[in-house]
């Protein structure tokens, strides 16, 4: 091991799309003890986070986030243990980029897409190298309070849905939603954070698309606003900087890893890599009330710090169905149109629907079930988020009103004037909660006409 870590990288790095001020590298110490490592840095800086990466041709920069610094004489230390394959670390400095609230960076890179485990049953996933850039994604599915907070925002503000989303309770992600609901809706979403919407009906990309069930979508892939994740995004993600392996976390799946329906080898027509047990997950199936999807954050997050990549739901992605796929730098899928992919497993079917690999598209687009759903996707970059945040307001009856702002942004008070003349702010003082991703006051109508605003502190 000692040749290994003689080649550690310690200089800063950048993420393709993310362009940070010049800065000093922040020296990474470390020293050998055993079968671990001790690496450290100083407690100065606090914005760097530790990453690794297996190879440094085609690098692929993963955070390493199951371990707890301690300081020791002005330093962050933290142990690793040493294993077969070679691993280079690194510091970055999270002040470069702004991560959304309730999301993860992926970072920009190449990595092999496809059926890389050499499963025979997967026909339509050979692999092939894929570049993606880097980009943003929900940490969770959407859940059915972030889904309604959007949608009763969205159809006073013109929006139509087919379906109005469903789930079990509270704290569980939504579906019975179909590909076009969930696209509307990160319109919505987009809009109602002040982020310019990904999706419209004109090739001009000027008619937003709000309504009705149409394929003639027409993608803005520079927009700040959130989006459905292509197939290699969604796959690049659910592998959590692995190579090669059939899950998120490796090449075996149990019950404790996933919701899914167990099969494991000691079953009739089981599987050599599911652990079972065999059955719907009982955590979640007692009760027998279905769907048996589970709360957000059941199970422990991949590399990249997302839940659920390999069950509970299955998930909408953009990308029309096609083989083979395309290879490349950021492929969008084929053009013609056929089925749109999902992609993962859910709660009700066997691990192989889990596996990073394979694909689904039986059902059309209009399709809407319990069985799927979906997450967002943002591009990263200095422009992922307006400079200041959108102010909405929205009429609740009995002369009061709601106003929201994004989750995103931390630091700002909200204030009124009656006179935008001579205006004359205060800081308003009712009380502020939170509403899904939106922070949220309620405020009284009656009276003088009232402005607001939000003021950075």
């Amino acid at each position: 091991m000692k040749a290994t870590f003689r080649c550690l990288f310690l200089a800063l790095g950048s993420f393709a799309a993310i362009h940070p001020a010049p800065t000093a590298a922040v020296q990474l110490g470390i020293t050998l003890t055993g079968n671990k490592s001790i690496l450290f840095w100083p407690t100065s800086a606090a914005t760097y986070v530790l990453q690794n990466t297996t190879n440094l041709a085609a690098p692929n920069w993963v955070t390493i986030n199951n371990i707890i610094p301690v300081t020791v004489s002005n330093n962050f230390t933290v142990t690793v243990t040493n294993s077969s394959r070679a691993r280079f670390f690194r510091l970055f400095n999270t002040n470069n980029v702004i991560i959304p609230a309730g999301m993860a960076l992926i970072p920009a890179g190449a990595f092999t897409m496809g059926n890389s485990s050499g499963d025979s049953d997967i026909t339509d996933a050979s692999p092939i190298s894929v570049t993606v850039s880097a980009f943003f994604m929900d940490t969770n599915l959407v859940s059915i309070e972030q889904w309604q907070t959007v949608y009763n925002w969205a159809t006073s503000a013109g929006y139509g849905f087919v379906n109005g989303g469903a789930a079990k309770t509270a704290n569980h992600p939504v579906q019975t939603v179909d590909w076009y609901d969930a696209v509307k809706w990160c319109n919505a979403r987009s809009q109602q954070a002040g982020m310019t919407p990904a999706y419209f009906t004109d090739a001009g990309l000027t008619q937003i698309y709000t309504n009705g069930e149409t394929d003639a979508v027409f993608v803005n892939w520079t927009a700040t606003g959130f989006r459905l994740p292509t197939e290699a995004e969604w796959e690049k993600a659910a592998r959590g900087g692995l190579s090669g392996q059939r899950f998120p976390w490796g090449n075996v799946i149990s019950e404790s890893l996933a919701n899914y329906y167990g099969n494991p080898a000691s079953s009739p027509g089981g599987y050599s890599y599911d652990a079972g047990p065999y059955y719907y997950n009982p955590t979640f199936s007692a009760g027998g009330i279905q769907p048996f999807t589970s709360p957000m954050g059941s199970f422990p997050a991949n590399g990249y710090g997302l839940c659920d990549m390999a069950g509970n739901l299955q998930e909408w992605c953009w990308d029309w169905y096609g083989t083979p796929y395309a290879g490349g730098t950021d492929p969008h899928g084929p053009d013609t149109p056929s089925n749109r992919v999902y992609r993962g497993g859910y709660w009700g079917y066997y691990a192989t629907l889990a596996r990073c690999a394979n694909r689904s598209e039986d059902f059309p687009p209009s399709f809407a079930f319990n069985s799927i759903g979906f997450r967002c996707v943002a591009i990263a970059g200095p422009s992922s988020q307006p400079a200041t945040p959108r102010l909405n307001i929205a009429a609740l009856g009995g002369g009061q009103a709601q106003l929201t702002w994004s989750t995103n942004y931390t630091g700002y008070t909200l204030q009124a004037t009656t006179n935008l003349v001579a205006a004359s702010w205060q800081t308003v003082t009712n009380s502020v909660g939170t509403s899904g991703q939106l922070y949220s006051v309620t405020v009284g109508t009656a009276g003088t006409t009232r402005f607001f605003r939000l003021r950075s502190n």
